[in-house]
């Protein structure tokens, strides 16, 4: 690689804190996880950082609440 080259790749490097990644499509998406609690599967709503928000009993039941908040809701295996 070129000095120029390595030089121009050097300036478009961003530097991104971990703040500011876990904060990445916080207003944009929720993540919607199966769990098994008391023998019978349930469906919890986190953030976009990760922060469980509602268990719900269905996972239509949480995608309608995900809408309803205008965000996108996204499965998480």
């Amino acid at each position: 690689m070129s000095d120029r080259s390595n030089q121009i790749s050097q300036q478009s490097r961003v530097e991104i804190t971990q703040q500011a990644l876990s904060n990445l499509g916080l207003n944009q998406i929720a993540f919607i996880k199966s769990v098994h609690e008391e023998g019978a599967e349930h469906f919890v709503v986190h953030s976009a950082d990760g922060t469980a928000v509602r268990l719900f009993p269905t996972r239509e039941l949480a995608e309608l609440a995900i809408r309803h908040s205008d965000l996108l809701p996204v499965s998480l295996h």
